[in-house]
């Protein structure tokens, strides 16, 4: 009778099933309750022996249901589960295309351009050390650009929302001795915000570090990209003399804009001996350029959007007009 039962519990197909046969074993007229009932008919010792016999036949077949009623509900659960699934996601909008953003498309425009001329891609991060940020890149401490109101500082520590990319021109030649090319596009943060600056900003700062390096290297890499980027291949170009404390000489690229009109574009310069210097570089044995410029601005200019704001006011109807399907 044991075998008979417990193969019927462990074959139940459904949690009803079971309750049936814990009735028909456990119930107030079971079979179990039944020999129990009967056992005040014995004699002393038959029925402490039989007692125990059916005490124990009952703890097994109550296991036995509770595990097997454990397992149909686990099953008829997950099958719930299964059956019972909802969707809460919101339904595509079939008449939006997404479309790449202006400032992406330039900055994968330029990285492809200067790529095929030997120039790797660095990253770093958006949080600089003082001594990176200013220090090592030449910048003294009376410089307009540590005032408080150009610069974001960091209460209580020595950091500061980097200021440009240029830190990464540090970062990079202390990992990566020359010869070297690179590039190093990302965010940079200033106390600025009107129709041509935000406080949030990219710019794309390029490095040179190689023997033999004069400034005919420089100029002829900003005139070749900047007649490739613009599509114009007279595209008049001029090299204005101005001060960066970590290039000398150094120099504001302006290009040939309208009726005879000069627009700036970018900054760029031999790389001073003392920022060499702090990174470990020989400047009697190697020498560089570096060159910086606003992926906003050659937007800007190339698309013909005249107000900064709009790159990061979340307009789809405005990414709809400017944006890009593709960006290779």
């Amino acid at each position: 009778m044991q075998q008979e039962w417990l193969q019927q519990i462990n074959s139940a197909q459904d949690l009803k099933v079971l309750d049936e046969l814990r009735v028909q074993l456990l119930g107030k007229n079971g079979l179990i309750t039944q020999q129990l009932k009967a056992l005040g008919t014995l004699a002393p010792e038959e029925r402490k022996t039989k007692g125990a016999q059916i005490n124990a036949l009952k703890d097994l077949f109550t296991s036995s249901i509770d595990e097997k009623k454990i397992s149909l509900e686990q099953q008829a659960l997950k099958l719930r589960l299964t059956n019972e699934k909802i969707d809460i996601t919101l339904p595509p909008r079939p008449e939006m295309v997404g479309k790449f953003h202006p400032i992406s498309k330039v900055i994968a425009d330029i990285t492809k351009y200067f790529s095929q001329i030997g120039f790797q891609v660095f990253d770093g991060p958006h949080i600089e050390t003082q001594e990176l940020n200013f220090d090592a890149l030449n910048i003294p401490a009376h410089h307009p650009a540590r005032q408080s109101h150009d610069t974001f500082y960091i209460e209580g520590s020595d950091e500061v929302l980097r200021t440009h990319t240029s830190p990464m021109e540090i970062r990079t030649l202390r990992k990566h001795k020359p010869p070297i090319r690179f590039l190093s596009p990302g965010r940079t943060f200033r106390s600025d915000y009107d129709a041509t600056h935000t406080p949030m900003f990219h710019q794309m700062e390029g490095v040179v570090i190689e023997e033999g390096i004069n400034f005919g290297h420089l100029k002829g890499t900003i005139i070749d990209f900047c007649r490739w980027f613009f599509e114009d291949p007279n595209l008049k170009l001029r090299f204005r003399p101005s001060f960066f404390p970590f290039t000398e000489p150094s120099a504001e690229v302006d290009i040939g804009w309208g009726n005879g009109k000069w627009l700036e574009v970018l900054g760029c310069g031999m790389m001073h001996p003392t920022v060499l210097a702090n990174c470990g570089i020989d400047s009697t044995k190697y020498q560089g350029f570096a060159f910086g410029m606003g992926m906003e601005r050659f937007a800007m200019l190339k698309y013909g959007i005249n107000d900064i704001r709009a790159f990061y006011e979340g307009d789809t109807r405005w990414l709809d007009m400017h944006g890009f399907g593709s960006i290779t």
